[in-house]
């Protein structure tokens, strides 16, 4: 904690990369643990009925699974989505770069966030365009459908689509002018967002938060093991003074 710390204390340009494990601790299951998403039995794996073809052609299974896995109603930010709003504010962190849909960052306070894979907050008519927030999907019965007709589809990206080009180059920017990245909570198995972190500086410092082992431990300066919620519950901000 204290060279995470020194490293914090030392950085101008933060930015912090982050996944579904940043969110566990708000009550939203991950996908790969063991008890994750991807570990679980449903009629059709998750994998399957998170991908476009599975939308378009079977769209009420997909809402089936979707308003009952995907949208956590209730699900408040925990003390990582904190620290990290809390570091913004005092100027040293500059971006969330986040795999997670859920919107906690912004919840607690963040305003630069790029949400490589959307988010539940948003959804749009696939014919004209209306948006409608979580609530209207959740309300609806069978497949949300807009006043036009057309159906009402997340803002999120589903596996065979592609990433928002704007997001990205945004992400991409944030990234390549660091002087510190935070990974946090992802096992960095998921391209093509895990691969961002080779646009890094070589004089950025990188910092591994996670419980298991993920492909770039050897590669970075400081790698933890342990919770996000416990190593973020001892980072002492300006506000903390």
């Amino acid at each position: 904690m204290s060279e995470l710390q020194k490293y914090i204390d030392e950085s101008s340009y933060i930015v912090f990369f982050g996944g579904a494990g940043v969110s566990t601790e708000s009550g939203i299951p991950d996908f790969r643990s063991v008890d994750g998403l991807y570990n679980q039995k449903y009629k059709f794996p998750p994998e399957t009925i998170l991908s476009h073809d599975f939308f378009v052609k079977q769209t009420e299974d997909f809402y089936e699974f979707y308003k009952d896995k995907m949208i956590i109603p209730g699900a408040e930010p925990n003390i990582t989505h904190k620290k990290l709003a809390e570091l913004e504010r005092s100027g040293k962190l500059k971006a969330v770069v986040t795999q997670n849909i859920d919107g906690l960052h912004q919840k607690a306070g963040s305003r630069t966030v790029y949400e490589l894979h959307g988010s539940v907050l948003r959804n749009y008519c696939s014919r004209c365009g209306k948006f409608y927030d979580e609530k209207f999907i959740m309300q609806s019965q069978g497949v949300p459908l807009c006043e036009c007709g057309g159906t009402v589809k997340p803002d999120v990206v589903l596996y065979q689509e592609g990433l928002d080009d704007k997001v990205v180059s945004g992400a991409l920017a944030a990234i390549s002018a660091a002087d510190l990245i935070i990974v946090g909570g992802t096992s960095l198995n998921v391209y093509p967002a895990a691969g961002f972190l080779r646009y890094r500086q070589r004089s950025c410092k990188l910092v591994l938060v996670n419980k298991s082992e993920t492909p770039y431990d050897d590669m970075a300066d400081l790698v933890i093991h342990d919770s996000l919620g416990r190593i973020f519950s001892e980072i002492r901000t300006e506000e903390d003074c």
